[in-house]
């Protein structure tokens, strides 16, 4: 069974326009096989009463001849006796009276006849005697007053049954050209009408490579076409998505990695530089162990970030204490000795709905900018307010460019790149798309001049 499915869908055609194409093939076909079968089934019937009415009218003929008036049957002789003769018997009841010169009395078509005379009523017979060809005979009745006579008259079928050949080959040859006819405008009307879904197959493939903005337009296109349009845009708008995200995933990488990365080549270029003491070489181990930890916490924090988002974004990120997360930051943070951090007095469990890795990915950026930029202190406050948690981060630097605001958390952008600091721009809009994914936020609002201040919103634990 499972080699007879392999060759049946073998043959079954790939393309669409050739399925449709069979299918309309077979279903013309089986249309003309039923109607070409009635078509020489009525038509034989046609020609076989045809014969019948032939038959009829001869035997009437003959039956002029004859005399049932008296006490037995006789038969006149007339002018067209000959004629009226051929093919046709003439019985006295049962007995034979005549019949035609050609025939014997024990050939088929004689013993046909003697049986149609013995009913004694209207009947037909066809005879198909092998080596001869097929004959019809019918049997007309002629009663009289006091004796029945009965005519059976013959007609040869060669040339009906020629006439019905010849109806069924010409049925035949119209069917196959009807059935090519229809193949060929089957598949050039498939063709033509699925000709705009491969251009929009096309358009699609082009449009999903480069993340166009491109969408197909509903406007003059068939209902179905439009709903494909209307999938396909969708469609495109996921794949547009989901290559913005693997961008802007890839960027927040390269950034927060490279803090780490950098430290881990000076800590291996300044141990490659001279021979160092053994307590030199274990601080620089340590501080090498310490960035690949960043690292690989980094890479943990945005995969699962980004995982965590695709898969289920209503899930809930977890529970972490605010107050140690933000200790450890500020003793990570490298600042000179003219910065001064310190924290305002709060509750003693201050509990955010985030996961701990992923409240450091958002606040190690707010901290280290302001550590890069502030002259002489940076402040750092976090406290509960109804159903969440705030955390402000203050310092006295330059601030943020009126003009800049607008662009401070789009990627990318920087207000200054000449300032002497390294960046790329992708610390802050980290921040911003990491606090929103789980309910939370990030603004900033210009700090008492000179000055900044970040201030961070998230669900409270």
């Amino acid at each position: 069974m499972s080699r007879v499915s392999r060759v049946f869908r073998r043959l079954v055609p790939r393309t669409l326009r050739g399925r449709l194409s069979l299918v309309a093939l077979t279903t013309a076909t089986l249309l003309m096989t039923i109607l070409t079968v009635a078509f020489n089934a009525a038509m034989d019937r046609h020609l076989r009463h045809q014969a019948d009415d032939e038959l009829r009218n001869r035997a009437a003929a003959v039956a002029t001849t004859i005399d049932t008036s008296g006490p037995r049957v006789r038969v006149l002789e007339t002018v067209n006796d000959r004629l009226l003769d051929a093919n046709v018997w003439t019985y006295d009841g049962t007995r034979p009276l005549e019949k035609p010169p050609s025939v014997t009395a024990d050939s088929p078509l004689t013993q046909a006849a003697d049986r149609l005379a013995a009913q004694r009523k209207h009947a037909c017979a066809t005879v198909d005697a092998r080596g001869h060809p097929p004959v019809r005979l019918c049997a007309q009745p002629i009663p009289g007053r006091h004796v029945t006579a009965t005519v059976v008259t013959a007609l040869d079928l060669t040339p009906y049954r020629n006439s019905a050949d010849t109806l069924l080959l010409g049925s035949l040859i119209l069917d196959a050209v009807m059935l090519g006819c229809t193949y060929v405008l089957t598949r050039l009307s498939v063709g033509r009408a699925l000709r705009p879904v491969r251009t929009m197959t096309d358009q699609a493939t082009q449009w999903s490579a480069v993340g166009s903005d491109a969408r197909f337009s509903a406007e003059d296109r068939p209902a179905e076409l439009a709903r494909l349009g209307a999938s396909l845009d969708q469609l495109l708008d996921r794949i547009r998505t989901v290559l913005r995200h693997e961008q802007q995933l890839t960027a927040e990488l390269s950034h927060e990695l490279r803090t780490p990365l950098t430290r881990i080549i000076i800590e291996l270029d300044w141990l490659r530089a001279r021979p160092r003491t053994d307590a030199e070489t274990r601080a620089t181990q340590e501080v090498i162990a310490e960035a690949a930890q960043s690292i690989r916490t980094i890479c943990d924090t945005l995969l699962d970030d980004a995982r965590e988002n695709a898969l289920n974004p209503a899930a809930a990120p977890g529970t972490t204490d605010v107050v140690p997360v933000l200790d450890r930051l500020l003793q990570r943070l490298d600042t000179p000795d003219q910065v001064r951090t310190s924290m305002e007095p709060g509750a003693p469990v201050l509990a955010a709905g985030v996961a701990p890795a992923l409240l450091e990915r958002i606040l190690s950026p707010l901290l280290a900018n302001a550590a890069r930029y502030a002259r002489s202190r940076v402040t750092v406050s976090a406290r509960p307010v109804p159903g969440a948690v705030r955390i402000d981060v203050v310092d006295d630097g330059p601030g943020v460019p009126e003009a800049f605001v607008d662009e401070l958390f789009q990627p990318g952008r920087r207000a200054d790149t000449g300032d002497g600091h390294d960046g790329a721009g992708l610390g802050l809009p980290l921040a911003r798309r990491l606090a929103r994914a789980v309910g939370g936020d990030v603004s900033y609002e210009p700090g008492p001049a000179p000055g900044a201040r970040f201030t961070v919103s998230l669900p409270a634990g």
